[in-house]
């Protein structure tokens, strides 16, 4: 674990590691566990006692992204950072679940130092089992225990977005790529839980302080599910789950197939100087 890119989250120090421990120059120690995984989430930043997904939204997310549905977004984020990061770069994914993205990035740029970050301990357990060859951290993506300028790429997974926080620890000219869900995505699940579904209107591209939007562009492709498992493992790795009324949650239990189409938003900005140099 290359722990120098890393501070301590509770002073700022650069932390350091003395064999399974990470330790900064204030003496703040942080074990890695067994796992391979290390927690730095201090208290003061969790706002529930097992904050972010639980075990099994996690576990049905990766089976779900393992049988290779999503595979078409993973491989777009690998042909966007592809064409931009250069030699042996630094990125992290802000957000990253069960490690899916972020280890089917790694092999594509060789020599990086890949760091994954997520406020779930249960996700960030998961990914630590998934791929030894990354940094796994539960920490809060808007206080990333990361130092300032240390980073060649940012990725952001279908997550909330810190474009102040992320700018911080992106090297000057560094690259925040933003993957969110389109108008248009996963319709046939919400026809099928909701009684109407509203018309929203398409979310333009925003203007970060500090960034400058560098592409654009969006992905679309159909996918069909064929097993009642594998369309209740989509609706619980989607925010739908939260939102359905009961008879909504009935009709997904009661499902058998789901033919539906993805519409993925892909938004690359790269960090620029401010009048302010900040």
């Amino acid at each position: 674990m290359e722990a120098t890119i890393l501070r301590c989250p509770v002073c700022g120090q650069t932390l350091n590691q003395q064999e399974k421990t990470l330790v900064c120059g204030n003496r703040h120690s942080f074990d890695i566990a067994r796992q391979g995984y290390v927690n730095l989430l201090p208290v003061t930043q969790k706002h529930s006692k097992h904050p972010g997904d639980t075990r099994d939204m996690v576990a049905a997310r990766r089976a779900f992204l393992d049988r290779g549905y999503y595979a078409p977004i993973a491989q777009t984020v690998q042909r966007i950072f592809g064409e931009r990061m250069p030699e042996h770069p630094k990125v992290l994914d802000a957000g990253c679940g069960e490690g899916y993205y972020l280890s089917q990035l790694m092999p594509h740029l060789p020599g990086g130092t890949f760091l994954g970050v997520d406020i779930s301990k249960d996700a960030v357990r998961y990914a630590a089992g998934r791929c030894k060859s990354a940094m796994w951290i539960t920490a809060s993506a808007a206080h990333l225990p990361v130092m300032d300028g240390s980073l060649d790429g940012v990725m952001s997974m279908f997550a909330l977005t810190m474009p102040e926080e992320f700018r911080r620890v992106l090297t000057p000219g560094g690259y925040y790529l933003e993957v969110t869900a389109g108008r248009e995505h996963l319709m046939a699940l919400k026809t099928l839980i909701y009684p109407e579904i509203t018309e929203k209107q398409e979310k333009k591209s925003k203007e970060y302080p500090g960034f400058r939007l560098v592409q654009e562009e969006t992905l679309e492709f159909d996918f069909s599910l064929h097993a009642h498992q594998e369309i209740m493992q989509l609706l619980t790795m989607t925010p739908h789950l939260w939102r359905i009324s009961r008879e909504g949650a009935q009709r997904a239990a009661e499902a058998e197939t789901l033919d539906d189409r993805a519409q993925v938003l892909f938004r690359l900005y790269q960090s620029v100087a401010t009048s302010s140099g900040l």
